[in-house]
Order: C-alpha cells, then sequence, then structure tokens
C-alpha cells in the first residue's frame, strides 16, 4: 500500500521482506495470508490472564525478547473444569507455529488433569496447586498452609479486579446477606503483593473490611513464576 504523508514528500513503495509466503494481490484475494509456519527460536507462553501483567513484567526486565505471550480469559477459574480443554485447544493450535510452549498454569483446581494432559502433549507447567502458591514460593507455601486454612488470598490481580472476578459473579452485589454463608469460615485476607504500590494495598484493605476479616499484606514479588520462566528462557531449541 502506498502512504501519502501529510507534508509533500515524494511517494514511496513499501518494501516487504521475504517471507516464503505468496504476497502476490490473487493469492491475498483468494487464499489471504497463512500464519509464518514456525517461529523459530521463540519461545510461545499459554498463560491465565490473571498473570499477564506479572509475566510481561518479568519478561522485560530479564531481557527475554525471545518469549512471546497468549492468554486464556481469567474468568476460566470461576469454572475450573473448562481449564483443561481451553488450555489444550491452544498448545494444539499454536504448535503449528511454535517450537516451543509452556504453560503458565498451576493445577488451578483441575485435579490433577491440566497436569495430566501437559504430559500427554509433552508441554511443562508451573509447579503448585494455585497461583497464590508459586508467587509465595510452593516451599514457603507448603510450610505455612497448615496454619493458614482460613485465610483468603488476593494477588495484585484479584485486588485490581475484585468486585468482576469474586463479588459480583457470587451475586454479593445483589445479596449481601450471603457474605456469611460464602465466607463465614475465613478469618483474614492475606495480600500477597506482587509488586510494591499503595492504592493496591490500600484496596486490599479495603476488600477486607468489606468481608469482615483481618488484613494481613505479604510482599511476595513474582516468586516461583520467574524462576520457572527463568529456566524455561535458558532452555535450548528443540
Amino acid at each position: 500500500m502506498v502512504r501519502r504523508s501529510r507534508t509533500a514528500r515524494p511517494e514511496r513503495r513499501a518494501v516487504l521482506r521475504a517471507t516464503g509466503r505468496s504476497l502476490q494481490d490473487q493469492s491475498l484475494t483468494d487464499k489471504g495470508l497463512a500464519p509464518p509456519e514456525r517461529k523459530t527460536d521463540r519461545i510461545l507462553l499459554i498463560a491465565c490472564g490473571a498473570l499477564a501483567r506479572e509475566i510481561l513484567a518479568v519478561k522485560e526486565r530479564n531481557g527475554w525478547d525471545h518469549m512471546d505471550l497468549t492468554c486464556l480469559p481469567a474468568i476460566l477459574h470461576v469454572h475450573p473444569e473448562r481449564i483443561t480443554d481451553a488450555v489444550e485447544d491452544a498448545v494444539t493450535r499454536h504448535r503449528k507455529v511454535y517450537d516451543q510452549i509452556f504453560v503458565v498454569y498451576a493445577d488451578c483446581g483441575t485435579g490433577g488433569h491440566l497436569q495430566a494432559a501437559c504430559e500427554r502433549l509433552g508441554v511443562e507447567m508451573v509447579k503448585g496447586p494455585h497461583c497464590y502458591s508459586f508467587f509465595e514460593g510452593n516451599d514457603a507455601f507448603d510450610a505455612r498452609k497448615e496454619d493458614e486454612t482460613t485465610a483468603f488470598y488476593l494477588t495484585d490481580f484479584l485486588a485490581r479486579q475484585f468486585d468482576a472476578f469474586i463479588w459480583k459473579p457470587m451475586g454479593l452485589d445483589r445479596h449481601p446477606e450471603l457474605l456469611e454463608m460464602y465466607f463465614g469460615n475465613y478469618t483474614k485476607v492475606v495480600y500477597q503483593a506482587q509488586i510494591d504500590d499503595p492504592t493496591l494495598t490500600e484496596r486490599a484493605r479495603e476488600i477486607a473490611e468489606r468481608m469482615g476479616l483481618e488484613f494481613e499484606r505479604r510482599f511476595t514479588g513474582y516468586g516461583d513464576l520467574e524462576t520457572t520462566m527463568s529456566a524455561w528462557a535458558k532452555r535450548p531449541p528443540t
């Protein structure tokens, strides 16, 4: 396509790089343009949408430019029985393009089904029962889990999206009387902060007050998420 600038510059032809795919107008008319057959030496991360900001932050600060990211909707966690099929479909679809694919989910309520699917597909996933565990570090989380059976966990994402992700789907915006039924067995909110953000901390504190629970802020950073991504980033191409 010829592009005209706002000033009276001479027109220039667009330069198209050789891709091995047809850029003839007739082919574009009849067949469109297929995606590249392979992305050599690149890694695709298939992740939960609730982790997108954290993954991109880790990727940027470590300079892992050879990693690409695609995310499934975070709201799948409301129906964890759908996660395994969604991940399997995504792996199958993107495998046509990427040599290496990793799944940035923990078990996330799938009852081991996601792990079994990943093993069958030959892809790795993040270790741990859920993101609360791997953000804190799976070993550290496991060591204190018996003392925190009545803790309700928030991450940065959940602090931002609490109403859309928890409050409204549970109907608490319409039926606040259900609060005791849903959260009566909890004693405190543990806010696992990935970044130092006073606004998010205050929001998490307000959520605890709304739920009638004690509040604890625990800075975790990115925990085993960053450790796992680091190992994947250094993996030689297959």
